[in-house]
């Protein structure tokens, strides 16, 4: 992925300008659908427990993500 695209870039800045919970939410809930919030909450959730090294079958089974979504987030943690 190139990042630096304006758009992208603007992205990154307004992101990183973010001081507190309660702006990050108020981002959050303006930027994306609540749905949109949740899958990146699994992944993260995902990301989380790759690295602990917990097997693939129960982070499918706890976050409720497909095998292909798992071994992507594995890849990305790795590249």
């Amino acid at each position: 992925m190139k990042w630096n695209t304006a758009q992208r870039m603007t992205l990154l800045d307004a992101i990183v300008s973010l001081e507190t919970k309660d702006e990050a939410k108020l981002f959050l809930r303006d930027l994306m659908t609540e749905s949109e919030i949740d899958e990146c909450s699994r992944r993260l959730r995902v990301a989380e427990m790759l690295l602990d090294r917990v097997p693939y079958t129960i982070i499918e089974k706890e976050t409720g993500l497909s095998s292909a979504t798992v071994a992507r987030v594995s890849k990305w943690l790795r590249g």
